[in-house]
């Protein structure tokens, strides 16, 4: 689901990565500048990424009852279905590169038929938190990613075999699956959380991917746009695109949408306030009120409304 099709590839090459490098980036707003304002934390509290990023519910009540009157409700069964998918996908990626070291190009035979094989991650004890038809219909769509991903990988391995009679087992498993899931970030410097994790970071291109299940909203972006500063304090280079990936289910397939995007001034300048907005609420524990209209499904509503 990671990997950009020959038209997003274009877009990308052609389109995006041009106008980023003429656009510039504003100096005082690149992740390496956090000692200095605006990046600067100005309050003493430690808020985790997806905190800054998420604004489902209007004033962020949500995240007042989490971390100022320590109320933890149950996650909805969107939240439940989101973290399982994203599994389901880790499964099918790491299991590919573990195959690649383990077996050997010698016999690429062998790793092709066992990807195939690989059955999809066990996701039982998740499972038991949801009504038994919600349960049903996870687990055919953690089937119909695993399957969807497995012949994915397999067809880029063969292709890139095809093409590269010498390559050895790094170069294979970097370029079928040119992605490191799940990648470990400090974000101290910004005053986020020490134990950050990107769903996904491209190795071609300093890219931010992000998955999604559910309805594209206008502050995912922040996600792509935190990380991106998370990585320039820690390792100084710039990273100025992001890619938001929308999955949704259109019977047994999976219909996949790509928010190929470059993180500009305004998306930087938005999360620093926002940040600074959530930590100030933390801080100086402010109840920021109900909001005129609730979403449906929000996992808080019982804990707002009783």
């Amino acid at each position: 689901m990671y990997f950009l099709t020959e038209e997003e590839k274009k877009h990308l090459l052609k389109g995006l990565l041009p106008r980023s490098r003429e656009l510039g980036i504003a100096e005082e707003l690149r992740g390496w500048n956090w000692p200095a304002p605006p990046l600067q934390p100005v309050y003493d509290t430690v808020l985790a990424l997806y905190e800054v990023a998420n604004s489902y519910c209007p004033t962020n009540r949500d995240l007042y009852l989490r971390r100022v009157r320590r109320v933890f409700p149950a996650p909805s069964a969107a939240m439940v279905q989101g973290r399982v998918l994203h599994a389901a996908l880790v499964h099918v990626l790491v299991s590919a590169k573990r195959l690649i070291y383990s077996v050997g190009v010698a016999q690429y035979q062998t790793i092709c038929r066992e990807l195939q094989e690989l059955g999809p991650v066990n996701v039982e004890s998740e499972l038991q938190a949801l009504a038994p038809e919600d349960a049903a219909d996870l687990k055919r769509k953690v089937a119909i990613v695993t399957e969807f991903e497995k012949a994915r990988i397999i067809s880029r391995i063969q292709e890139i075999l095809f093409k590269q009679p010498y390559i050895g087992e790094d170069s294979l498993a970097v370029l079928a699956i040119p992605v490191i899931v799940e990648q470990k970030l400090d974000g101290s410097f910004l005053g986020l959380s020490p134990n950050l994790s990107t769903d996904a970071f491209t190795v071609c291109e300093p890219m931010i991917v992000d998955l999604k299940f559910g309805e594209r909203r206008d502050f995912h972006r922040l996600t792509t746009t935190g990380y991106a500063l998370v990585m320039e304090s820690l390792y100084e280079f710039p990273v100025n695109i992001g890619c938001l990936v929308y999955g949704s289910f259109r019977g047994d397939r999976l219909i996949i949408n790509k928010d190929l995007h470059i993180i500009d001034d305004e998306l930087r300048q938005w999360f620093i306030e926002s940040r600074d907005e959530k930590a100030r609420m933390v801080y100086e524990e402010i109840d920021p009120g109900f909001p005129a209209e609730c979403y449906q499904g929000c996992h808080c509503y019982a804990a707002c409304h009783g």
